[in-house]
């Protein structure tokens, strides 16, 4: 018995802990801010190629921290493709306001309210132009398309949204950070099933529960949104409110 309340107060520790590290980083960051969430920076970030300098096609998968006290726990994330010899980005975002599939709406690499933006994945040239029709016709028959789909918790949101198209796409052998709150929501209704990237399985109650084990997702444990994990493929922890400690998942 004691060595599994040992167990329990380690396993308690770690899904508690690094959310009221995240909560004071915020609170230390914010504290003297004047400037209302709705009105901070959403410039480009400068991560994406100006266009006249990449002819070539382009897919990336940003994630930012969300907007107000829920970026002590969670990512927004939205895909960006362009396809060979276009003139500009085009970006797809799940958002709760206006049009829940928002093409546009903002900069490609623009900073999510104030948040600069990580590229979590990336691809171009050939590769980035065969994924493209795919992406779009994902994109095209989301089933979570109309207004008042939208749910900031457990989802669908705009993780579960990337992380339907990732799943429709598995080719892209993206994964999305364990701060993604909403990519383990349902999107395709069932509870259990093979992961996005093809790699592994999962297992989920709703999104509020669920496990996933996969060569490329690691090992995650999501407890109400928060997710616990070990990625040994590229070597990390995965913690809530945190993230990753370790290796990047996007890395060459």
């Amino acid at each position: 018995m004691r060595h599994w309340k040992m167990v329990l107060t380690a396993f308690l520790l770690l899904l508690f802990v690094p959310i009221g590290i995240s909560a004071t980083a915020y609170y230390l960051k914010n504290k003297d801010s004047t400037v209302s969430w709705f009105d901070a920076d959403r410039s480009s970030a400068g991560v994406l190629p100006r266009v006249a300098d990449h002819p070539d096609a382009l897919v990336s998968v940003f994630a930012a921290r969300t907007v107000r006290w829920r970026g002590i726990v969670a990512v927004h994330s939205w895909i960006v493709v362009k396809e060979q010899g276009v003139s500009r980005y085009s970006r797809y975002d799940y958002t709760a306001w206006g049009d829940p599939i928002r093409v546009n709406g903002f900069v490609a690499d623009g900073r999510w309210f104030g948040q600069v933006p990580e590229e979590v994945f990336a691809a171009d040239g050939e590769r980035a132009a065969a994924l493209i029709p795919k992406i779009k016709s994902a994109i095209q028959n989301y089933k979570y398309r109309n207004l008042g789909d939208y749910r900031a918790w457990p989802g669908p949101n705009s993780n579960t949204f990337v992380a339907a198209v990732i799943d429709a796409v598995p080719e892209m052998r993206a994964v999305l950070p364990p701060t993604a709150i909403g990519k383990d929501y349902p999107y395709d209704d069932e509870w259990f099933g093979v992961t996005a990237s093809g790699t592994g399985l999962r297992a989920t109650l709703g999104g509020y529960l669920g496990v996933t084990v996969g060569w490329l997702e690691g090992v995650e444990v999501n407890i109400l949104g928060a997710v616990l994990g070990l990625d040994i493929r590229r070597p990390a922890i995965k913690i809530p409110g945190i993230g990753r400690i370790g290796m990047s998942a996007a890395a060459a």
